[in-house]
This record gives C-alpha cells, sequence and structure tokens, in this order.
C-alpha cells in the first residue's frame, strides 16, 4: 500500500466515524424531543401524584439523552481533530494497526464498525486498550482477550 493509499484509508475511515457519530448525535436529539414533549403532554389528572411523577420521568429521560448528546458532540469533535494526513511509526491517536486477525483506529470510541466488509475496532485514546497500544510499534505484541496479539502494520 502507497503512501497516499495509507492516507485516503484512515481518511475514509474518519469519515466513517464521524457520520457514525453524526446519526448517533440525531438520533438522541430526537430521543430527547420525544421526552420533552412527553413530560409536556403528561395530562393532570385528579391523582397528582401520578402527573408529577410521569413529568418527573419524562425530564430524567431528557436528561440521559442530553447527557448522551453531549458525550456525542465531545466525541464528534475529538475526532474531527484527528490527523489521518500523517504515517504513523508507532500507535497513536491517528494510527491505524493492523493485527493478524484484528484491526484497530484509535481516533474514537465507537467500537465494532463494519467498514468495506472489514471489521475495524474504532478506539478512543484513552481507552484501556489504545492505552496498551500507544507507542508500540510493528513487531510489538500485546495481551488482547487473554491472546498474545503482535502488530503488523501501523500507519
Amino acid at each position: 500500500m502507497t503512501r497516499q493509499e495509507m492516507i485516503a484509508y484512515k481518511t475514509s475511515l474518519k469519515k466513517a466515524g464521524l457520520l457514525r457519530i453524526e446519526e448517533r448525535i440525531a438520533i438522541t436529539k430526537s430521543a430527547i424531543d420525544n421526552a420533552q414533549e412527553a413530560a409536556n403532554s403528561e395530562d393532570k389528572s385528579s391523582a397528582g401524584d401520578k402527573y408529577e411523577t410521569g413529568r418527573a420521568m419524562g425530564h430524567m429521560e431528557k436528561d440521559m439523552y442530553a447527557r448522551q448528546q453531549a458525550e456525542n458532540i465531545m466525541e464528534l469533535d475529538r475526532l474531527q481533530r484527528v490527523n489521518t494526513d500523517m504515517i504513523y511509526t508507532n500507535a497513536q491517536t491517528g494510527a491505524f494497526v493492523r493485527c493478524p486477525d484484528q484491526s484497530f483506529f484509535i481516533a474514537a470510541g465507537l467500537g465494532k464498525q463494519l467498514i468495506d466488509n472489514q471489521l475495524i475496532f474504532f478506539l478512543s485514546p484513552f481507552t484501556p486498550l489504545a492505552k496498551l497500544l500507544l507507542g508500540k510499534k510493528v513487531g510489538d505484541s500485546f495481551l488482547f482477550n487473554k491472546m498474545d496479539i503482535i502488530i503488523l502494520e501501523i500507519y
């Protein structure tokens, strides 16, 4: 793979990650709106406690989605700042790490993603696995799922 192909591949992974996060943001925005609408439309009944409980539940649900929304926005911001135009010789933020049975993109915490029929683990640089990988070079190994895994390629 040429330098330009490596950069193009990482850039395509970044774009796919940005799209996934933007989808999450849209979903949580809709959920926030629905929770607010449900809280607002809770009918006042003769049993006042039921009304207050329903409104409180709606507000709690809205707050939960608002926290998720904030996390997604922070993750989007972090991923937007990842530089995919560099070819790295050691594992770090923005690096793609290929191993015999797994591939990792250290950029955003999206978990397993199927990209072009290939399973890629998108890792936030702050996760324990990413911290384990950080600084490693081609030929180094690390313990993952109780298996010693060797790094075949980093770029």
